[in-house]
Order: structure tokens, then C-alpha cells, then sequence
């Protein structure tokens, strides 16, 4: 029985899961098993890993694309490995990611999510994700909820977790109907019930050089149904009873909806999540965003497109 399965769902990656299954083969620990799930790719990604031979790689083709949520659950089905972890097909580890994770995990072993550090990749430069711990931080305990509101960059990603099998099937996997957000869907739900542990080292490197034809978000407007904004009544109890959770949810609600608001899509539901948000819970502005009618915030927030639009242009 390998120590780690890893979880890599694949849909139409092909210039990038290259990258992806060797930082997975150059990993300093060893004792692992990869398990793709090709999720009806139609660009040749299934070639691209096929030319793989290691033992340890289970290549599983789906007929057509059942989402990424579907793709990971199916793999954690096929696992062997007591651990989890998850790596996205156009994202990379660095090669100890395994092997401080496994020393992490002897260090607390009674934690039920672990995370590490993650660089973001931006224009083919690597910045440390600047996720709510203090410079100090090396490892440990962490309250998730309130790292996370700190700055609203997830303390938590796909990439960078590793999570118990037996508490990945206790908790159902990820939610298959949400499209956006069904991650943090789930480290939230093992989060408000078990202890986090966060290794504040970047080990693993989110690329949002991604060229947007090959991004799954690629011209897509979710719709309340799907997006993870309009599913926080799932937490309507806990967030009654927990500050922390209330702050983040608060947060995490102005910050999400903004596109809704903006292009004025789905105005009752907006307003209806809108209504729950305590905002001494979050910066003034956003009073004005969801406040004022929308004759008079439109043109604000089109002025703010077209001047981030012109400084773009100014920096190429």
C-alpha cells in the first residue's frame, strides 16, 4: 500500500500536464501512486500522459466531462493510499512537497486537513501566496476561518492539501454541483469540525499563466445554482454560532458577488445574500457597491474597468 495517492483530474491540459506528472515523478519521497482522470479530454492530453510508463501512474479515461469535482471523487474511489493529496493539471509541486508533508502530518498526526505554503505564478514570476499567517508562523494549529478572512487568499488550496482518506470519504468529497468554490466547500466543512494544520512553506506553484482557452473557468457566468456564494446556508448554523465564520462568510459574500453586481445578473438572489452580510464585518466600500442604486454604481465601476484597463495597456 502506497503512503500518498495523488489525485490529478485532466481535462484538456495538453501543453501543461506534462509539467504537471513530472514535478509528481521528481518528488523526493517515493511511495506514492498517481491516479489521472481523464476527464473526456479532446486535445490530446490523453497522449500526452500515456507516454508515461511508471508503475505507480493509473490512467482512467471517462467518456466526457463530468466536472472536476466528479473527476477528483472518482479518483479518491480508486485510492489505495490512507493519504490524499491533489495536484491540478496545469500546476506543479516542488520536489520535497511529499516528503514535508509526510514529516508534517509524524509531527501532528492528529489533525485532519494539512496544508502547506504556495507560490503563485504570475507572467512566468513566482510570488509566495500572501495567505493571513503571520511572518512568524512556521507550522502548526491554525483557525482557518480567521487566516483566511485576513486577506481572502485561500490558506487552503487544491494543490497544496493533504487529507486523510478515511476523513475524505467521511466528510462526501466535493460537492459535484457547485463549479466554483466546491473546494473551499469542503475545507471548510472538515475545518469547522477538525483540526487544520498549515506548514508555512510554499511547496507548490498555482500558474495563472494559464492561457484562458485552457482555463475551465474560460467565458463561463455560473449561475446561483453552481456557484459556492449562493450554498453558504450550508453553514447558516455554524455561522451563527462562530465570529470567525461569520467575518469570512461576510467577506468572501461582497467580495464574490461583485461580478454579479456589476454586470446587474441575478439582482434578487444577489441582494438576498447581500441581506446577510453584518458589514462592520467588511471595508466601507462595499456598502456603497450593494447600497447604493445601481444607476449610480454602474458607471462607477466602469470607470474603475476602463482605468484598469488603460494601466494594463500602459505596462505592456
Amino acid at each position: 500500500m502506497p503512503h500518498f495517492s495523488v489525485i490529478i483530474p485532466l481535462y484538456n491540459k495538453a501543453p501543461y500536464v506534462r509539467k504537471t506528472v513530472e514535478s509528481v515523478l521528481c518528488q523526493t519521497f517515493t511511495d506514492w501512486e498517481l491516479i489521472i482522470i481523464d476527464n473526456g479530454s479532446t486535445d490530446g492530453s490523453n497522449e500526452v500522459v500515456a507516454e508515461f510508463t511508471d508503475s505507480r501512474i493509473q490512467i482512467v479515461q471517462l467518456a466526457e466531462n463530468v466536472g472536476v469535482s466528479n473527476a477528483r471523487n472518482k479518483g479518491a474511489t480508486l485510492a489505495t493510499a490512507p493519504l490524499i493529496t491533489f495536484l491540478d493539471a496545469d500546476d506543479w509541486w516542488d520536489p520535497t512537497f511529499l516528503e514535508e508533508m509526510a514529516n508534517l502530518i509524524d509531527r501532528h498526526p492528529d489533525a485532519s486537513i494539512y496544508g502547506t505554503g504556495y507560490y503563485i505564478v504570475k507572467n512566468g514570476r513566482r510570488r509566495v501566496a500572501p495567505i493571513g499567517v503571520d511572518e512568524t508562523f512556521t507550522e502548526g494549529e491554525i483557525n482557518y476561518c480567521h487566516v483566511y478572512a485576513k486577506t481572502l487568499c485561500m490558506p487552503l488550496t487544491s494543490i497544496s492539501v493533504c487529507i486523510p482518506r478515511m476523513v475524505f470519504n467521511e466528510t462526501g468529497g466535493f460537492p459535484a454541483e457547485i463549479k466554483l468554490g466546491e473546494d473551499f466547500m469542503l475545507w471548510l466543512r472538515i475545518a469547522l469540525n477538525h483540526k487544520t494544520v498549515l506548514l508555512n512553506k510554499p511547496l507548490s506553484n498555482y500558474n495563472q499563466d494559464v492561457d484562458s482557452a485552457f482555463r475551465g473557468t474560460h467565458n463561463k457566468r455560473y449561475n446561483p445554482d453552481t456557484f459556492m456564494t449562493f450554498h453558504f446556508d450550508r453553514f447558516a448554523k455554524e455561522e451563527t454560532k462562530s465570529h470567525d465564520l461569520k467575518v469570512l462568510l461576510d467577506r468572501l459574500r461582497v467580495y464574490t458577488l461583485m461580478n454579479f453586481r456589476k454586470d446587474n445578473l441575478f439582482p434578487n438572489k444577489v441582494q438576498q445574500e447581500i441581506s446577510k452580510v453584518d458589514f462592520k464585518n467588511v471595508d466601507s466600500i462595499y456598502r456603497f457597491y450593494y447600497k447604493a442604486p445601481y444607476w449610480v454604481v454602474k458607471p462607477y465601476l466602469e470607470s474603475i474597468r476602463l482605468l484598469s484597463a488603460i494601466k494594463h495597456k500602459i505596462k505592456r
